[in-house]
């Protein structure tokens, strides 16, 4: 008996079905519902003021400078110094690739304060619309939350939807770090949510945080929530294609390439960001370790392999998870690649009991919050494969296996 299931006739229909199921997909939730961005005319304005600056008579360094020449640059200067240029041009310094972290916080402190007083300002402009007036509030109340004691933004951004990273744990102290890429909506707004907390990236920051300590009480951890990118808006053409992941592994492996000390470093992707992950993969430095994605719809290749990195890639996805329903696929600029939990991809898949859906991976007391937490903290032995006899343990530190997934 003939068998169809890998005649080249079926495989072409199924890609046009997956296709059409695409272009259904699009047009349903908006083909040209795409998000207008506005130029980042704060930092960039901040940056070019400090192209154009001098400490005691010398000019400034090129603020695009390599991080290692830009940290020698600020280990040049006195507290003082360092101060008064994080005041003077704290956009700039609070962006800047190579500052010292604790200087870089600061900096976005002065920023923010000055974003809010701005956006006070425009609550009460009656050239504003009622909407423009409620969206200014909405702003207002953001930057004073961030401006909240005790919290660290490693980057902010203003402009347009707004970008920012924040912080948790001591990242120069840190043994262990990991790197929370959210997807799709996420910007200023909804970087932090008081419903359904942990679905909005401080909210999910903060659980892998606890949950890291939990895995491992004796390892210093840092997690970092980064939305320091334009993610999709919603799931129109955007998030069907790559450019957003493009422009957000610049981004991304930037911030990679000017993290302190030599730490080992876990991606820790969902959704969207497991393309953005994906993309930035070639170009992560060795100290990266680990990345894992939740919730994928691919990472823009078809196999592993083709990441191009030394990190183990690690995979997991919910059965309630609506995902799986998207085609893993690419054609034509659509779609992003091979399925990453599929046996033929070589992920090493772990466990996402309880995930509750799309959004539930960060829920605290589920397999999968504790598997991502054991992967950021190097804890492979306390990790649950999603098969019994699953090769995802294979060649670990630690394990009594061999090989490599």
């Amino acid at each position: 008996m003939t068998s169809f299931d890998t005649s080249p006739q079926l495989n072409v229909w199924r890609a046009l079905l997956a296709l059409a199921v695409v272009f259904v997909m699009l047009a349903t939730t908006g083909w040209t519902a795409l998000r207008t961005h506005r130029e980042s005319t704060a930092v960039q304005a901040s940056l070019t003021k400090w192209e154009h600056g001098r400490l005691h008579g010398v000019p400034l360094p090129d603020p695009g400078a390599a991080p290692a020449r830009l940290t020698r640059f600020y280990a040049s200067l006195t507290p003082e110094e360092q101060g008064r240029l994080a005041h003077r041009y704290p956009l700039a310094v609070g962006n800047m690739n190579g500052a010292p972290v604790a200087l870089r916080y600061r900096a976005n402190r002065v920023a923010l304060d000055q974003a809010r007083k701005v956006e006070r300002t425009r609550m009460h402009d009656s050239r504003l619309s009622p909407a423009g007036q409620q969206d200014a509030g909405r702003r207002m109340h953001r930057y004073e939350s961030l401006l909240e004691p005790g919290r660290h933004i490693l980057a902010f951004d203003p402009d347009g939807s707004g970008r920012i990273a924040e912080v948790f744990g001591n990242l120069d102290r840190a043994e262990r770090i990991s790197v929370v890429v959210p997807g799709v909506d996420t910007d200023l707004l909804t970087f932090q949510k008081s419903y359904r907390q942990y679905t909005a990236p401080v909210g999910m920051a903060k659980a892998l945080y606890s949950a890291e300590r939990a895995a491992r009480p004796g390892t210093r951890t840092a997690v970092i929530a980064w939305a320091d990118y334009t993610s999709p808006d919603g799931l129109g053409v955007d998030a069907a294609t790559g450019l957003r992941a493009a422009e957000g592994a610049v981004r991304l492996n930037a911030l990679l390439d000017a993290l302190p000390g030599r730490t080992p470093v876990a991606m820790i992707c969902h959704s969207y960001g497991s393309v953005v992950c994906g993309v930035a993969a070639h170009g992560m430095p060795r100290r990266v370790t680990d990345i894992a994605v939740a919730a994928s719809p691919g990472m823009r290749v078809t196999k592993a392999s083709h990441l191009d990195t030394t990190a183990r890639v690690w995979a997991m996805r919910d059965a309630t998870d609506w995902i799986q329903d998207v085609p893993y696929l690419e054609l034509g600029g659509l779609g992003h690649g091979a399925d990453p939990v599929s046996s033929a991809f070589g992920a090493r898949v772990l466990s996402a009991h309880d995930a509750q859906g799309h959004a539930g991976y960060f829920q605290p007391g589920t397999d999968s919050l504790r598997n991502l937490a054991a992967v950021g903290v190097g804890a492979y032995d306390a990790v649950t494969c999603a098969q019994e006899n699953d090769a995802c343990r294979s060649g670990l530190p630690g394990t009594a296996t061999a090989g490599r997934a």
